[in-house]
């Protein structure tokens, strides 16, 4: 009888040290949107609980690669997207606040551009997990500083 390697997890796709890295997580995790549902350039916002509150968020998808943050300027605590869920901006490289016109770096979320209060500072990263062609979502760890 073939033996199973203990350190394979073909379903989760995790294996060894970061599968008890993703069960120290914990389990909870929400259900944003399908991969398909979002093309290169695009977003898409979403609610998460975050510390027994209900926080925007929204997620991106930046040249093929999807990135996610809370909808929130670094520069004063309001939402980014004076136009409802546009966040791209100087021809998809960059995420803009249109209130501010803090310019942020779409993979990092750092401010590169905009008021001095903002720049260098970093918006909130929520955490995202694709599995099976579904984007997931985990409330970030960080502690909000606004």
């Amino acid at each position: 009888m073939p033996r199973r390697n203990s350190r394979d997890n073909s379903r989760t796709g995790t294996t060894g040290v970061h599968k008890r890295r993703a069960l120290k997580r914990g389990a909870l995790r929400y259900r944003v949107c399908p991969t398909a549902a979002l093309s290169a350039g695009e977003s898409m916002k979403f609610m998460l609980p975050v510390r027994g509150a209900e926080e925007e968020c929204f997620v991106v998808n930046f040249h093929g690669h999807y990135h996610a943050y809370v909808n929130r300027c670094r520069h004063v605590p309001m939402a980014m997207d004076w136009i409802d869920n546009q966040f791209f901006a100087e021809q998809g490289r960059y995420l803009m606040c249109q209130t501010h016109n803090a310019y942020y770096e779409p993979v990092s979320g750092e401010c590169i551009a905009g008021p001095a209060s903002a720049c260098g500072k970093f918006l909130y990263r929520v955490p995202l997990e694709i599995d099976d062609g579904v984007i997931y979502a985990r409330p970030p760890e960080q502690e909000f500083n606004d």
